[in-house]
């Protein structure tokens, strides 16, 4: 599989508009698709901005003039913030950003009435948007949504539903009707509304990063079901982290609108850069097969982080499942009383979660280290990876230390290098 090395994030978005704009000429009635498939603390994000930011003109003053880019990231969450009425606890509100391109002309368009048939696909709740117009311009100045939810109340005869007012609903109900919100837009601007005529990309970033993977397919489809049914063609890219999610979507594209454009996105080992591999197939690589080609690299050379234990979780979750295990601490324990094979357990099951979570890349301690680099041996070696994927060391690191051992450092097969998470 070739790859393509970009030195950063801009000149990568660019190749990505220009993939776009030659598919867009050789199958002008459908919408061009570009899958873009990549780990957790690559820079997707940032690429989707990097990507809105080329398409933007701005003047003199710095105000943007024109803007041609649609986009669901982590920055239109952000667009959303809650007002939970602290002093009276009652009237909990979630607030829009009036001051965003992303809501013009949402007053005239019945945007409750779009959002609400979306929604009941995923959520049991219902919600009232209230706009503040400023009478001179007709400018929405202020907008907040209020959520209501029917519960049922009493017992036996007396038992009744009632419909209460000012919920608050949960991270992941919010998170849902963002995504709805969204969905809700979008349909206008493949529709052709005039206030979404300005669209000419759209960019979604990871919709799925809190959904369990029954909504990974329900949003896959939910998406490629407003694309075949639009009345105008959008240049869209799609990237994730979720292999299921990538899955489903090459699917669907490739069913009902047309083959996607696919690639996997990986940091360059050698540079600050970035590597763009074409992905023709419907699963990425076996993802955890090339997650734990890298992982060995990064710790070979004694580059490992903190949020290398999320990776080495996630390998070992997905080779327990493929062999049948309950738990994956069958992958690392010789028997159930094995002692290290429970320590090592405890080093994953502590050093995944918490504040060393993969947003926070803190460095390892040396001893820390070295019990990450034993624990992936050990698992190597129990298991028949392919050699050349995991070829041995040079020089074998000196197994993990007893409590209260001085640390050890690690042996690197080679020279170290400014290896980053895939």
């Amino acid at each position: 599989m070739s790859e393509t090395t970009y030195a950063d994030l801009p000149s990568l978005a660019r190749h990505l508009r220009d993939v776009l704009a030659d598919k867009g000429q050789r199958r002008p009635e459908r919408s061009p698709f570009v899958l873009l498939y990549a780990f957790n603390g690559t820079g997707k994000t940032r690429l989707s901005t990097a990507f809105k930011d080329l398409g933007k003109v701005v003047g003199e003053d710095g105000a943007v003039q024109k803007r041609d880019t649609l986009y669901f990231n982590a920055f239109t969450e952000d667009l959303f913030t809650w007002d939970n009425d602290l002093e009276n606890d009652e009237h909990r509100t979630l607030k829009l950003n009036a001051a965003s391109s992303f809501f013009v002309g949402l007053n005239e368009l019945e945007i409750e009435n779009r959002i609400r048939p979306l929604l009941d696909r995923y959520a049991d709740f219902d919600f009232k948007i209230n706009f503040v117009f400023d009478e001179h311009t007709g400018k929405i100045t202020d907008a907040e949504v209020t959520f209501s939810r029917e519960v049922l109340s009493g017992e036996g005869d007396e038992a009744r539903t009632e419909q209460v007012d000012g919920i608050k609903i949960s991270r992941g109900e919010e998170n849902i009707f963002i995504w709805c919100f969204f969905l809700a837009i979008l349909q206008l601007a493949l529709d052709g509304a005039e206030a979404y005529k300005w669209v000419e990309h759209v960019y979604i970033d990871d919709p799925i990063s809190s959904l369990d993977e029954h909504n990974a397919i329900v949003v896959g489809n939910h998406l490629v079901q407003l694309y075949r049914e639009a009345q105008r063609p959008i240049k869209t890219v799609v990237s994730t982290h979720h292999a299921l999610f990538f899955n489903v979507l090459h699917y669907e594209l490739r069913n009902h609108v047309g083959g996607p454009q696919q690639f996997i996105l990986k940091r360059d080992p050698r540079s600050s850069g970035y590597l763009l591999a074409e992905q023709p197939n419907d699963t990425p690589q076996f993802y955890h097969v090339a997650a734990l080609a890298d992982l060995w690299l990064v710790a070979q050379n004694g580059q490992a982080k903190t949020f290398h234990f999320n990776i080495l979780r996630t390998i070992l979750e997905k080779t327990a499942l493929f062999l049948g295990h309950r738990h994956f601490s069958e992958c690392i324990k010789k028997a159930a009383d094995d002692a290290d094979g429970i320590l090592h357990q405890r080093f994953v099951d502590l050093l995944s979660h918490g504040k060393y979570s993969m947003y926070e890349p803190t460095e390892m301690g040396d001893d820390t280290k070295n019990y990450f680099l034993t624990i992936l041996r050990g698992f190597v070696e129990r298991h028949p990876f392919n050699r050349e994927l995991v070829p041995e060391p040079v020089a074998a690191a000196e197994p993990a230390p007893d409590a209260g051992a001085a640390p050890q450092p690690v042996a690197a097969a080679t020279p170290a290098q400014d290896t980053e998470a895939p």
